[in-house]
């Protein structure tokens, strides 16, 4: 009697059915590899999007830090000042005085003011003719003077003007010690303020640049501690995360760079005097930065994260 099927048939039949559990298996493993794969991927890509943006905020910051800067020079370079002559000063002493004020390194501007042009100043201002009050001139040619932002200090001026005073054609020279101390206050008081700005949008920066690559790492932890059961040693496991994460923040900082040089591009089409306070090599400078500090931040982001996933156990994996 039979049962209805032969031995070699159920041998058949279970041999079929063991090859389309095997490729089952191995459908099931390819696919889990694939999702695996977009899974990083998009990490990656996500990684390096909040990373181009906490940098390109950090671009801005530190452009608009020189721009302030140049602006704070300007103004102390347009205070200087003014060298007062004697009625009694010969040609000769008067470009002897020129010489010295145009060749000396705190000088950044020298402009002769005759008898004539002082009158002619004082009338467009006041509206006064002193000639008719006076019947003669009473003015005094001059020089106005402005000084390197480096050389903008009470102190400095002190000094510099103890020397111009030691020429004979020299009547008295007249600083601005008010304005220059009140400028140089306001422009410190602001340049502290920037700075802890900047201090604090660095903490803020590394904090969300450690979190995202904390992301990226923790969806590799189970290969950590599986290159950790095979003996790898902690330097070995931590170097491709800390090798990618510095690529993905080089990516990242020329994504940022692309976007802020797209924005300075259109900024100084519309408003041109703003390359008067933005040099090219300020703009290289924080262009290098940006790559520098994205690669520096993802590079100790990752190393911080692969240690922490080092030292856990495979029972804490499934607890973080």
């Amino acid at each position: 009697m039979t049962n209805g099927f032969s031995h070699s048939t159920f041998a058949w039949d279970f041999g079929d059915g063991f090859t389309h559990c095997a490729y089952l298996t191995n459908y099931i493993m390819a696919e889990q590899e694939k999702k695996s794969k977009i899974s990083f991927i998009n990490a990656n890509i996500t990684s390096i999007i909040s990373v181009a943006l906490v940098l390109l905020l950090l671009g801005l910051v530190a452009l608009l830090g020189c721009i302030a800067r140049s602006f704070a020079d300007q103004i102390r370079e347009n205070i200087g000042f003014e060298v007062v002559l004697t009625d009694s000063a010969s040609t000769a002493q008067i470009n002897s005085v020129k010489n010295l004020l145009t060749d000396a390194k705190y000088v950044s501007s020298v402009k002769y003011i005759s008898k004539d042009e002082a009158m002619q100043q004082w009338q467009n201002e006041t509206g006064e003719n002193l000639i008719d009050l006076f019947g003669v001139n009473p003015l005094a040619p001059e020089f106005d003077v402005n000084v390197k932002a480096a050389f903008e200090s009470p102190d400095s001026l002190t000094v510099i003007s103890a020397k111009i005073k030691k020429f004979a054609a020299v009547e008295n020279v007249y600083i601005h010690q008010d304005v220059v101390e009140s400028v140089n206050r306001n422009i410190n008081s602001a340049m502290v303020v920037l700075s802890v700005v900047a201090a604090m949008m660095m903490i803020i920066s590394f904090a969300l640049i450690n979190n995202t690559v904390r992301l990226t790492v923790y969806s590799r932890r189970f290969i950590i501690h599986t290159m950790k059961l095979v003996g790898a040693k902690p330097s070995f496991i931590r170097r491709p995360f800390v090798i990618s994460n510095v690529v993905n923040g080089v990516i990242a900082a020329l994504l940022a760079i692309v976007i802020l040089a797209a924005g300075i591009y259109y900024l100084l089409r519309f408003e041109p005097a703003v390359a008067t306070l933005l040099s090219l090599s300020q703009v290289w400078l924080v262009f290098g930065g940006m790559i520098v500090l994205g690669a520096a931040l993802c590079a100790a982001a990752a190393a911080i994260a692969t240690n922490r996933y080092i030292s856990l156990s495979y029972d804490e994996l499934f607890t973080m």
